[in-house]
């Protein structure tokens, strides 16, 4: 395993604090721009990733997101929206970041130099071979990233990566790395900037597409969201009217009777 560094390239914008906020906020727009085309041009490993994991997880696979600083919250957060969007269990996708629930809001001093921290992490989850290692690491850098994915390897355990820098460590320890070439960043080094766009927009293309390959979605209804609000409730209350013609009450007593859109039109539709 190399951990060596890998020098930023400094941004194309200066003397910043010379700027008027309007001159800012057009810089980091231009910026921006940049990403949707870069995550564009590695659809086909994402493609690849996502093929990999949907039969892994039919057969009761999870995955693991792994991260520190701003990409491990990233992964964190895409974890945590899987259960209300499309109520799977929380076991299923799961986010580790290095410096545990601390880091989310506080910087944990050294918590992803360790090589060896994230695998047992992992293996204190009893990670498996139906299981897929995501590493999220800006740089591509990340000891605690770049250890775990080189011991899932060793182990059997299908890795992919998701970098913003080309032929990076975690990539050659990745079978299926994601590298979305970004550029430098409008503040040089700041990747949460356009890499944690660029690592959100992937994560949610990851996710998505898997719990719609997991059948979590119908047409383009999310009808397994957990029922945690009236929003939701209403929302799937009218769903529930939509494919059974049924008035909105009616529809809502079924729907909070059987706890979800799917439920509560699959009964429906066996006493037609």
């Amino acid at each position: 395993m190399k951990f060596e560094k890998i020098t930023e390239m400094p941004s194309l914008h200066d003397h910043l604090e010379e700027k008027s906020v309007h001159e800012l906020l057009v810089g980091i727009n231009e910026e921006d721009k940049k990403v949707a085309v870069a995550v564009e041009k590695a659809i086909p490993q994402i493609e690849k990733l996502i093929e990999s994991i949907v039969p892994k997880m039919k057969r009761g696979g999870r995955i693991f997101y792994l991260g520190a600083g701003t990409s491990g919250r990233l992964g964190v957060l895409d974890a945590s929206e899987i259960p209300p969007t499309y109520g799977m269990p929380n076991t299923y996708v799961i986010g580790l970041i290095a410096g545990g629930d601390t880091a989310l809001r506080n910087p944990v001093e050294a918590a992803e130099d360790s090589a060896e921290k994230g695998w047992k992490e992992l293996c204190d989850r009893n990670v498996g071979p139906l299981d897929t290692v995501i590493g999220i690491a800006a740089s591509g850098t990340t000891p605690y990233v770049i250890g775990a994915l080189h011991h899932c390897r060793k182990a059997g355990i299908l890795t992919a990566s998701i970098s913003c820098n080309p032929g990076s460590p975690v990539s050659r320890e990745a079978d299926i790395p994601i590298e979305i070439i970004v550029g430098p960043e409008f503040v040089t080094g700041s990747t949460r900037m356009k890499s944690g766009t660029a690592q959100k927009l992937v994560l949610n293309m990851i996710s998505t597409a898997t719990m719609i390959k997991m059948g979590r979605v119908k047409g383009n209804r999310m009808v397994n969201m957990q029922l945690t609000n009236q929003k939701l409730i209403d929302r799937g209350a009218r769903m529930i009217v939509e494919e059974t013609g049924l008035d909105y009450d009616t529809a809502k007593e079924l729907l909070l009777l059987h706890g979800s859109v799917k439920k509560a039109v699959d009964e429906y539709m066996k006493h037609q």
